[in-house]
């Protein structure tokens, strides 16, 4: 896993080569794009699919980078500021086999990898003006 700080309060995570089909990954991270992080964890905790697995870690190392470079912002941890701004799956390596099919033929089989890259911010405080 890769990481960068795009700017003081965005901190990103990357895994490369997750051996899971990109298709089946994006359909979890689908459900957790902007979302809060540690709402984000329950969703995940709960699913059935296998990919939740992989992002469940991968949504842990992004928080512990954030509170690692962030020490005296961890309230804003606590008090649900911090979300899940971008997260992006990048198609990976294809490693190709051979199996063996009816008459002498081969069938080919693609296992796919993808990339993996979340990047984290914190929620500006919103100024909302009521007009009544």
């Amino acid at each position: 896993m890769t990481t960068s700080a795009a700017s003081s309060r965005q901190h990103s995570v990357r895994a490369n080569d997750v051996p899971t089909s990109p298709r089946k990954m994006r359909l979890v991270t689908d459900i957790i794009r902007g979302v809060e992080v540690n709402r984000a964890l329950d969703i995940l905790k709960f699913s059935k699919k296998h990919a939740s697995i992989t992002l469940q870690t991968l949504v842990r190392s992004a928080i512990a980078n954030w509170e690692a470079k962030n020490p005296e912002n961890t309230k804003e941890l606590d008090n649900g500021n911090v979300y899940i701004k971008t997260i992006m799956v990048d198609e990976g390596r294809t490693l190709k086999r051979i199996r063996p099919c009816p008459q002498g033929r081969a069938g080919r089989i693609r296992k796919r990898s993808n990339h993996v890259t979340i990047i984290l911010d914190v929620k500006k405080p919103s100024t909302v003006e009521d007009n009544k």
